[in-house]
């Protein structure tokens, strides 16, 4: 099973937060994320919560050749 430190990734008001709590936050809740930053994310991509983000095709489509990458 495969875990996460939230501190590490989460800001403080939404570290002691469930899952689906977090998965429906705005993105903000990321650490360093502004509150502009998630505005900019949602202009541009539709991006209106962390789940949204894990959702986006283009990070699947980067995380995917940035594998490829570290195969050859």
């Amino acid at each position: 099973m495969a875990s996460i430190d939230l501190d590490k990734v989460l800001d403080k008001a939404w570290a002691d937060k469930s899952l689906p709590e977090v998965l429906a936050a705005p993105v903000s809740a990321l650490k360093g994320v502004s509150d502009r930053q998630g505005e900019l994310l949602k202009e541009a991509f539709g991006v209106k919560t962390v789940a949204d983000l894990a959702e986006l095709k283009y990070v699947g489509w980067a995380k995917a050749l940035a594998a490829l990458d570290a195969a050859k």
